[in-house]
């Protein structure tokens, strides 16, 4: 699969670049791609939820009213879940929500991402880049100049670069990423994304199963 180089000023350059049809070609598996999300989801959370039960719950132990001839029925505590500030029944305890999944799995739930991206003509390849200094304005005007100012964009670089980032920190709707750090959930959140020439060949390196050992 061919597509067109993007210069930073919105034209077209004179060059075109080769995506693997490994990696932006295959016909996209849901299944895969919804158990990495999940995983990726379920390792963001922290799993530091608490709720007393009531034998953590700072009451009196003393019985309320008597076991008989109250004409109500039996209580043995004010703790007990059925008052008001009482325990709470199968409350939610820390745990942790991590698990594992295959790295085939994940390769193959990523390739499947980019591909499907790639089927919806949502990829805008762009020349390698950089800003002197962090600057929202430049980001913005970069942004405009490929149309792209109304998409939830994902922009793919590289290599780090931190005046980049930091260009694009303060703007809704976008996200920076290294091609070594491209994710499933991310891919698939963004509706448009904005790689970088030199991210590609990264990308094919990562994920391309003629390059897998």
């Amino acid at each position: 699969m061919e597509l067109a180089l993007y210069k930073t000023d919105g034209s077209l350059s004179s060059k075109t670049v080769t995506l693997d049809d490994s990696v932006f070609g295959i016909e996209p598996n849901e299944h895969v791609m919804y158990l990495d999300v999940k995983h990726y989801l379920a390792n963001q959370r922290q799993g530091t939820h608490k709720a007393k039960q009531r034998a953590e719950v700072a009451y009196s132990t003393k019985k309320i009213v008597r076991q008989k001839g109250s004409g109500g029925a039996r209580h043995g505590s004010i703790k007990s879940p059925i008052y008001v500030g009482g325990g709470r029944i199968f409350g939610p305890v820390p745990r942790d929500y991590s698990f594992k999944l295959n790295k085939k799995v994940k390769a193959r739930a990523r390739r499947s991402a980019l591909s499907d991206k790639a089927k919806n003509s949502s990829i805008v390849l762009v020349e390698n880049f950089t800003f002197d200094e962090p600057k929202t304005k430049k980001f913005l005007a970069l942004r405009s100049n490929l149309q792209l100012a109304d998409k939830k964009l994902l922009v793919v670089l590289g290599e780090a670069d931190r005046n980049v980032y930091l260009s694009s920190r303060n703007v809704l709707k976008v996200k920076v990423v290294k091609a070594a750090d491209i994710n499933t959930y991310d891919v698939l959140n963004a509706s448009c994304l904005l790689i970088q020439e030199s991210a590609v060949e990264t990308i094919h390196n990562l994920l391309a199963i003629s390059r897998q050992n």
